[in-house]
């Protein structure tokens, strides 16, 4: 039994050897139970101990394998846990689960392989999916169809979950037509990283983040080359491809280090795979670097506001509602920066109700088929405690709900009829800087 979660260690890819570290991890959380809200996975892996007479090691191969499957990459039971490295016990749950999918996925399915690919490639999807956005669109947000249905037999992705949509014009090509506001001499310079969420899905928040960061005079590039973060790959253990992903990232965003930019991440699972796993797969000086840089915007937004020798604008002149009920993501959470979007609108005169629930989507997780009733479940709890901030709200409308995650606003939108706007975009409509302008 090896306690390792180093791709690069001999014993990382041993089954055997992973079998023996799930039962002693296993038996730490059976007597720990600190974790039996949170994922599916701790509920199940309670239930199959205790029916072993509390001895983890009775556990068969098939019951460990229903606890990885219910394990979605949330990271909130290492934010709870209390025997995280550097404890002497050095238990990581999620980076356990990841050594046990990166195995399966050595000797998984071709229909297994073909899902992983599908909701892997999000450049190439994207890419695609924008030139012809009003026909991608019409198939993919409608449920149940039988074009929807052959998807999910040959596919893998769940015909019933509505999946977002692609924008007309990628960031990328807003942000080199757009003239720069001037920034000279700016109190700081950023490299936004984009995303494919940004890039391709929702260039409105990519829009608004420059508006606000030039409006407080931060300088904006955008770096060469940067392509999605690669969480699909990692989290269906596609080690390999992830790798490949990650190098070429730290290497687009090198020149932009190099400058003294810090880097300004919009979406927290891409910012916590870029700043807690990048360093852990890339084992160099420059993936360390990046993780150190990175900022989601309204973390970088307070920084400023507190900084000794930089100011935050507050003069606010836009419109905003007196209440937001802000949905604050797993993986925010798990960033553990504080929720600085709450902070920055108390200075705008909002009152921020915080519902800090999973949403059940979890990066690709909640899309595949063979998750999406238990993904249902995970998010009704989400979906739930957002009705009941909202019958306290006056007045309901698109500026009330808002949340980081756009994978998850997609999820609430589905459930609550309203799309919650990004946190940066609530700030652009604070100050008057809406990105329709």
């Amino acid at each position: 039994m090896t306690t390792t979660y180093d791709p690069q260690h001999p014993s990382y890819f041993d089954e055997g050897d992973l079998r023996g570290e799930l039962t002693r991890v296993f038996d730490l959380c059976h007597g720990c139970r600190l974790c039996f809200n949170l994922c599916p996975s701790f509920p199940t892996l309670f239930e199959f101990v205790d029916q072993h007479d509390g001895l983890a090691e009775r556990m068969s191969r098939q019951e460990q394998n229903q606890v990885i499957d219910e394990c979605y990459q949330c990271k909130l039971c290492y934010v709870k846990c209390p025997y995280v490295p550097p404890h002497e016990w050095n238990l990581d749950f999620p980076r356990l689960i990841m050594r046990a999918n990166a195995i399966r996925a050595r000797n998984t399915s071709i229909k297994d392989k073909i899902t992983d690919s599908a909701l892997g490639n999000t450049d190439l999807a994207g890419k695609f999916s924008t030139l012809v956005s009003p026909i991608v669109n019409s198939i993919m947000t409608g449920t149940g169809t039988p074009l929807r249905k052959v998807i999910e037999k040959t596919i893998g992705i769940s015909s019933k979950r509505a999946l977002p949509t692609y924008a007309r014009r990628r960031f990328s090509k807003w942000f080199k037509e757009t003239t720069r506001r001037s920034t000279n001499p700016p109190q700081a310079s950023v490299s936004v990283y984009p995303t494919c969420f940004i890039e391709y899905m929702a260039p409105e928040i990519g829009e608004d983040l420059v508006k606000v960061f030039e409006h407080n005079n931060i300088e904006c590039s955008m770096p060469q080359g940067a392509r999605c973060c690669g969480a699909p790959w990692l989290h269906s253990g596609a080690i390999d491809k992830f790798v490949k992903v990650a190098e070429k990232n730290i290497e687009a965003l090198e020149d932009d280090l190099r400058q003294g930019k810090d880097i300004v991440v919009a979406q927290p699972t891409c910012a916590y795979v870029i700043k807690k796993d990048y360093p852990m797969y890339v084992k160099s000086e420059l993936a360390s670097l990046v993780a150190e840089k990175v900022f989601e915007p309204s973390e970088y937004l307070f920084k400023i506001h507190k900084g000794a020798d930089t100011q935050l604008n507050t003069n606010f002149e836009g419109s905003v509602p007196p209440k937001i009920v802000y949905h604050v993501a797993c993986h925010h959470q798990a960033l553990n920066t504080g929720i600085k979007a709450r902070d920055l609108l108390k200075l705008a005169g909002v009152s921020v109700a915080i519902v800090p629930k999973c949403s059940g989507i979890d990066g690709t997780w909640g899309y595949r088929a063979a998750n999406y009733e238990e993904s249902i479940k995970v998010g009704k709890l989400l979906f739930n405690a957002l009705s009941e901030e909202l019958d306290k709200v006056d007045e309901v409308g698109e500026n009330v709900i808002m949340g980081d995650c756009h994978l998850a606003n997609c999820a609430i939108a589905e459930s609550n009829n309203v799309m919650p706007l990004h946190p940066i975009q609530v700030l652009a409509r604070a100050y008057g800087l809406t990105h329709d302008e």
